[in-house]
């Protein structure tokens, strides 16, 4: 089943003088898990950011399991639905950024309850409980009464994951979830989305590790300028690219 679809997507800045998503178009189904990757640049993180509401596109169509958020009028131009559309479709993603974003103020536990409260109507036990359910996956449940400030940038970013997860989304986006941590804390980030993928999460994942691309994806698609230049299964991209790009790409990164 189809749960994301972005189709002829485009998306300029500087009063349309910069090109960032030219023409994209991409499918996740359940269950997947797809990792975007290329150069800083390339426009991964704008995707990520459209497809997540947090910036508008210029064309083309978003689609959350069979219901339109954009698409395009007579002109060519996105628009988007109403407001009770919109609401719906935040409803079925969680975004994990690579700062973390959490709220310095309140308690780990309080990261996790607000918006469980908020948003979905939960009672405060409610949410306190799938908070403290999700700090155990997490192997953070001693740190409940803890501040963001305590913790280690894994630790944080951990906070993080099982802060989208609190809000029961049908897929989860990273942007980058490692990049903002040195790598011994790296390897702890790295896990749990693993584990996330072993238990089927639906996730779309903007990375800069090749070797963790390799090991969870389903799908990887390399984009450079824009545009998608190459997709496929991890073993086909990542060990046997088609596209010289791509093969630049690589060879660059394992320099």
């Amino acid at each position: 089943m189809k749960l994301f679809e972005m189709n002829h997507v485009q998306k300029s800045f500087n009063n349309g003088t910069l090109h960032v998503l030219k023409d994209i178009s991409i499918t996740v189904s359940e269950g997947e898990v797809v990792s975007i990757i290329g150069p800083s640049g390339s426009g991964k993180s704008t995707l990520l950011r459209c497809a997540t509401l947090l910036e508008t596109m210029d064309s083309g169509e978003l689609i959350y399991l069979d219901e339109y958020v954009a698409k395009n009028d007579d002109n060519g131009h996105s628009v988007y639905a109403d407001k009770a559309v919109l609401k719906k479709a935040r409803s079925e993603f969680g975004l994990v950024f690579q700062n973390f974003n959490l709220f310095p103020h309140y308690s780990v536990l309080k990261n996790l309850t607000d918006a469980q409260i908020q948003v979905l109507g939960r009672s405060k036990d409610e949410a306190g409980k799938r908070g403290m359910e999700l700090l155990e996956k997490m192997g953070l449940a001693d740190k409940a009464d803890a501040y963001p400030c305590q913790l280690s940038g894994g630790q944080q970013q951990r906070v993080a994951i099982a802060r989208a997860l609190a809000m029961d989304p049908t897929i989860l986006f990273f942007d980058e979830p490692t990049s903002a941590l040195d790598p011994e804390l790296t390897g702890e980030v790295l896990k749990v989305i693993k584990q996330l993928a072993e238990e089927h999460m639906t996730m779309v994942i903007v990375t800069h590790e090749m070797a963790f691309a390799r090991a969870v994806s389903d799908r990887v698609i390399f984009m450079d300028g824009g545009v998608i230049v190459e997709q496929g299964k991890p073993e086909e991209v990542l060990g046997n690219p088609k596209a010289e790009r791509t093969k630049q790409f690589l060879r660059n990164y394992q320099q």
